[in-house]
């Protein structure tokens, strides 16, 4: 296993953390910013009309691309796991 090797992995694991964390980031990004509107314009401020919201944005996000998130996992896993034989030498 070579230094070059490790770092390609590193880096392809660090991109796939970032692709399955953005469409969860940008809901709870985009609610946030939605309810934040909503309470300024509103002049209510209670801590759980903010975070209710987030998290079923985020709910909603895994139920409509859990399969696809599952999917980018599994077919980087079984790539990961294919190429340990020409990893070991």
């Amino acid at each position: 296993m070579t230094p070059e090797s490790v770092m390609t992995q590193g880096r392809e694991a660090i991109e796939l953390a970032l692709l399955l964390a953005a469409p969860l980031l940008l809901a709870s990004l985009v609610v946030g910013v939605l309810v934040g509107l909503f309470q300024a314009a509103t002049q209510i401020n209670e801590v759980t009309l903010s975070f209710i919201p987030k998290l079923l944005g985020t709910l909603l996000m895994l139920v409509l691309g859990g399969h696809w998130l599952l999917r980018v996992i599994i077919t980087f896993t079984q790539d990961l796991i294919g190429e340990i034989p020409g990893l070991i030498r």
